[in-house]
């Protein structure tokens, strides 16, 4: 055998040259993946839904319904039941009637129970309306004035002093008028509110479908209504064909809302698209539109800041002229043994100069403009003492 090694000379013998390794054989595609590797994450598909309003889910009355009376104060406690979300079926049941509709008789009888379908707005004397603005603690002194102008002021061959009476009087009345103006803009704007119901609906009773006064409507009656009508009391839709409501007036939403099978339509909300037919949860003051329009038309008991203000200033302005007014009879009647027309004079002057006869007046102006500003806005402003709350800081 041959030596594999080769001689260097001065040197040991060179190893021989290693073999080329044999090459690695080519990875098959398809073999198994090996044990230990991380898959790479996978890329998930977006999905595209369409933007819809949130729906509530309808459920079931959860109290026993043997319990629920007919009768507003059950059938409107939400603690109890809610008309707005429960199935269809359990609506008939509470509300004790079925897809033929009412019998006329029952529907007397529940006219009476739930009253009639409308909203009603007592009316206040205009007369007695425009007098509350002249009683407050800065008028009272005012119209001391005016008193003591006109009816004291007599005496010693002179005439009253019908400038200052005139002049102070026509302060009072402007400054009412203006106050009486708005509220009573306001109370128009309530009123028209309350116009807009639908006169007139579609509605089932015995099996046959007649039109009625819509204020002759109860809850249980089942109602029809199509493009163009206004929904006549609030209602669950047993049937909607392309329905869309515009309800923008109660909710604010811009754009129609489309009506399906077991929602729920507003009183006073119009119907843009389709025809539907559905039936009555809900009538007069307790439904969504009653709730809302007697929001804007009652009366708010709460004193406001500026009255707050205002009577503060008017209580300070009577205790201060009174304290002055028995220390100047003291002193120009006592003392000085002045005249009775020339002491009175000096007492009307006080009078008059010591309160600020202008200020509500301005105050009046000011509020009006505001007023006026919210009403291109289509706010409807009821008390116009309630402008200046909208900046005012909360405690």
């Amino acid at each position: 055998m041959a030596d594999s090694t080769e001689k260097v000379p001065g040197g040991d013998p060179a190893p021989a040259p290693a073999a080329p390794a044999p090459a690695a054989p080519a990875a098959d595609v398809s073999s198994p993946k090996v044990e230990g590797t991380a898959d790479p994450p996978e890329r998930k598909k977006r999905e595209y839904k369409e933007f819809t309003h949130d729906e509530e889910k309808t459920t079931h009355a959860n109290v026993d319904m043997s319990t629920i009376e007919l009768k507003a104060e059950d059938l409107y406690d939400k603690e109890k039941v809610d008309l707005e979300t429960i199935v269809i079926d359990d609506v008939f049941k509470l509300l004790q009637c079925d897809e033929n509709g009412l019998s006329p008789d029952e529907a007397v009888r529940r006219l009476e129970l739930f009253g009639p379908n409308k909203l009603e707005q007592e009316d206040q004397n205009p007369f007695l309306q425009f007098l509350s603005f002249m009683w407050n603690p800065l008028s009272w002194v005012m119209e001391a004035a005016a008193l003591v102008a006109i009816a004291l002021s007599n005496g010693e061959g002179r005439a009253p002093d019908w400038q200052d009476f005139v002049g102070i009087v026509l302060l009072l009345f402007i400054n009412s008028a203006i106050g009486f103006y708005e509220e009573r803009g306001a109370g128009n704007a309530v009123k028209a509110l309350m116009d807009s119901l639908a006169p007139k609906a579609k509605v089932k009773r015995a099996g046959s479908w007649s039109e009625i006064e819509s204020a002759g409507l109860v809850p249980g009656d089942m109602i029809s209504f199509k493009i163009g009508d206004i929904v006549p009391a609030d209602c669950r839709l047993l049937e909607a064909i392309n329905v869309s409501i515009d309800q923008a007036a109660l909710t604010g939403e811009c754009l129609p809302r489309s009506k399906k099978l077991g929602d729920q339509c507003f009183s006073g909300s119009t119907c843009e698209q389709g025809e539907a037919e559905g039936v009555v949860i809900s009538t007069g003051v307790n439904t969504f539109f009653g709730r809302a329009a007697s929001l804007v038309g009652q009366d708010d008991d709460t004193t406001g800041h500026l009255q707050k203000i205002l009577a503060q200033i008017g209580s300070f302005c009577l205790v201060a002229i009174g304290i002055f007014v028995v220390a100047e009879i003291l002193v120009l009647y006592a003392g000085f043994r002045y005249s009775y027309r020339r002491g009175l004079d000096n007492i009307l002057v006080l009078l008059i100069g010591g309160i600020p006869i202008a200020m509500p007046t301005v105050l009046s102006v000011t509020l009006a403009v505001g007023a006026q500003q919210l009403a291109k806005h289509k706010a409807i402003v009821t008390r116009i003492t309630a402008i200046e709350n909208l900046l005012s800081p909360r405690p």
